[in-house]
């Protein structure tokens, strides 16, 4: 393995912990959006109309739900397991579509859980874990070599 499969290896292993980070993140602060929209309906202010518009709370549930799941799987990336990898990547996509209709009514802030998104899906799918733990053995069984 190349040196610069093991340094972009450990950008991904530490992108990944940050991903695991940001849905823990996400997900916590969009189940209480999703209450917030549930609870009281005079919170959001809808702009223009838009083809895809749902009642507000609707979109509370919506955003409740997705939240819990969002933030379960963030947890389970932590461990780094390969179903939890494929569960951030679908979970993600779930999110980035709920993110961009639910975008009329909060729209930057949607704008940011899209991009933030697409970086968790990218930490994830270019993290191979097989790879960052040889990199990692060979780093430790190689003696260091003097100037």
């Amino acid at each position: 393995m190349s040196d610069r499969t093991s340094v972009k290896q450990g950008f991904a292993v530490g992108t990944s912990i940050g991903a695991a980070v940001i849905l823990v993140t996400v997900g916590i602060v969009q189940f209480f959006q999703g209450l917030a929209a549930v609870a009281e309906n005079e919170v959001f202010v809808v702009g223009i109309d838009y083809v895809y518009q749902f009642d507000l709370t609707t979109w509370g549930w919506i955003h409740l739900v997705l939240g819990a799941l969002v933030a379960l799987v963030g947890l389970a990336l932590f461990t780094g397991a390969a179903w939890a990898r494929v569960s951030a990547v679908v979970i993600c996509a779930i999110s980035i579509i709920a993110n961009f209709l639910w975008l009329p009514y909060y729209p930057w802030w949607s704008t940011l859980i899209i991009a933030l998104n697409i970086v968790v899906i990218w930490a994830v799918s270019t993290w191979k874990p097989s790879h960052s733990t040889n990199a990692a053995a060979h780093a430790s069984s190689t003696p260091p070599q003097s100037a």
